[in-house]
């Protein structure tokens, strides 16, 4: 006898349940925002504060730190104390931290803050997904995940774009107050609408992994803070190569340390699933393409076609199009085709996006533009979300947050990790290709420094041929990363082939299909989370790019 359905959602059939979403979606909006919103500040923060180039890498890189390491343990805390609880403390943290950056006056203060503001989004992130189905209905799920998802997406490139006017209008500290109002609707929101949950069992609660907790925290940082100095001191640096090194020892402790443990931080059991093995190994796979593209794009935008900040975040928006096209056609077509069919198809699209993105010349415009990114968002979302589905429908029941988590953490990881790789290796080859022969050193040390250092030592010596080869150089090297990020996808697209269970049977119940099992409208939520807070966190760090 097949279980009796479950009842609805509190708000299923209340209006109230859209005022819930929009609070949701501002909230993680802006947590996305603030991600790169801070990096147009940096020049000015150097003046106002005095910051040193090593005090304004860790205002950006401290933010990323944070919320790699707090993903894992605000997994459990989530299933052990309520994911509202939580939603509700990460809001109330990130409008007190904002408020508090306003009023900073050291870069000491401020790494400080931006280092609890990258906290409260890792409680945000996780959780704010999870509240999704139980304030709507099944059918009306999916509806909420494109929105979501877009929103987290989006603030990725328009975080430039809203720091630039704020800064052109107001004084510095304008980029941290902005979050403030926009927090205190999300926290009276949360507050007033979110249903309530039940109260805890203190008695029942297993002991908390501290152990667990400390060697992820440790290990995870040690590969953050090598790859952050990437960009200054190169893949051979000691510092780097201690970090990275240091840190995966660490998380391979981590990982024996959590198989002994009776309690642990995380079930390592879980990848004995393959729905959650594979699943999780496609969405990383995922991630690192697309942050490729989002780490290129708007330099390719800026430094070659010449638009400002505004434009160029305007012109990014085909991809979150494509995106949340693919989110809702996902819904339809995995119940009829399969995981097995449409992910590797995702993949392919975004193969073949990043493909024509590497084939761009220099007389291409931004129409050309538009069509390969429109692309590869569409195969971003017809990839995504089934193979996260996947991998929240093999989560056993009360333990979403903590399987959740844990594949944040691993995209987050693999973000950081690709940026820094994909960083190097446009640098590589804008290098490569630039001639800089007849200029001063001074001149030619900015021309290498950056495409944008070119353009200007070009405009003050009228040599028009300094910008165009320049140009060509970025070119290439953008054409490198994207050829990475299409290898990527294709591999992605053929594991998925091979390994992704496929269509269930008719008229049997997705959970119990096995390798054919479909995800429900609520596992999806999750998944859909764990994709959007994987993009929200790995951000490109300062002097990454030529760009």
């Amino acid at each position: 006898m097949s279980a009796p359905a479950a009842p609805p959602p509190p708000l299923a059939a209340s209006p109230r349940r859209w005022w819930v979403l929009a609070a949701l979606t501002l909230s993680v909006l802006t947590v996305a925002l603030d991600g790169t919103v801070v990096t147009v500040a940096l020049p000015t923060l150097a003046g106002e504060l005095g910051a040193d180039s090593a005090q304004l890498q860790w205002i950006n890189g401290g933010y990323l730190l944070a919320l790699s390491v707090g993903m894992l343990p605000v997994g459990l805390l989530g299933d052990r104390y309520g994911h509202r609880r939580i939603l509700i403390a990460g809001v109330t943290l990130f409008g007190l931290a904002s408020l508090a950056g306003t009023q900073a006056d050291s870069p000491g203060q401020l790494i400080a803050i931006r280092a609890v503001l990258g906290l409260a989004a890792a409680m945000i992130m996780p959780v704010s997904m999870a509240v999704l189905p139980k304030v709507f209905g099944p059918d009306e799920v999916p509806k909420a995940i494109g929105v979501w998802t877009a929103a987290t997406a989006l603030g990725l490139p328009v975080g430039p774009l809203v720091g630039g006017w704020l800064l052109n209008h107001f004084w510095w500290g304008s980029v941290f107050l902005f979050n403030v109002p926009l927090f205190a609707v999300a926290l009276a929101a949360c507050l007033l609408l979110l249903p309530a949950e039940p109260p805890r069992d203190r008695a029942a609660a297993t002991p908390f992994d501290l152990a667990g907790t400390l060697l992820s925290g440790l290990g995870i940082t040690g590969i953050v803070y090598g790859t952050i100095l990437v960009p200054d001191e190169g893949w051979g640096s000691a510092r780097v190569l201690a970090g990275i090194a240091g840190g995966a020892v660490l998380l391979a402790a981590f990982v024996v340390q959590q198989r002994r443990h009776p309690f642990p931080l995380v079930d390592t059991g879980l990848f004995t699933d393959p729905r959650f093995r594979w699943g999780t190994l496609v969405a990383v796979f995922v991630n690192f393409a697309v942050m490729g593209i989002l780490f290129v794009v708007p330099q390719y935008l800026q430094a070659v076609l010449g638009h400002d900040a505004l434009g160029t975040g305007l012109r990014v928006l085909p991809l979150i199009a494509g995106l949340m096209a693919a989110a809702a056609l996902s819904e339809q077509l995995v119940p009829r085709l399969g995981a097995r069919v449409v992910v590797p198809a995702g993949l392919l699209l975004l193969a073949a996006g990043t493909l024509l993105g590497a084939a761009t010349g220099s007389g291409a415009g931004y129409g050309y533009a538009a069509l390969w990114l429109s692309l590869t968002g569409l195969g971003f979302g017809l990839a995504t979300v089934p193979a996260t589905s996947l991998v929240m429908a093999s989560l056993p029941a009360g333990a979403s947050g903590r399987g959740t988590s844990l594949l944040e953490t691993v995209q987050q990881v693999g973000g950081v990790l690709g940026v820094a790789g994909l960083g190097s290796l446009l640098s590589a080859g804008y290098l490569a290709r630039l001639h800089v022969a007849g200029l001063s050193a001074a001149d030619a040390g900015q021309a290498r420094d950056s495409v944008s250092g070119a353009d200007e030592v070009a405009a003050r010596l009228g040599d028009p041929r300094l910008a165009d080869t320049a140009h060509r150089a970025f070119l290439h090297g953008m054409g490198l990363a994207l050829l990475v990020c299409c290898a990527i996808a294709v591999a992605g697209a053929v594991l998925a082939a091979l390994f992704l269970p496929g269509r269930a049977a008719p008229g049997k119940p997705a959970a119990a299909a096995g390798r054919g099992s479909v995800p429900e409208p609520a596992r999806t939520a999750g998944a859909a989370a764990a994709a959007g807070a994987g993009l929200a966190g790995a951000v490109p760090e300062r002097g990454e790019s030529p760009a």
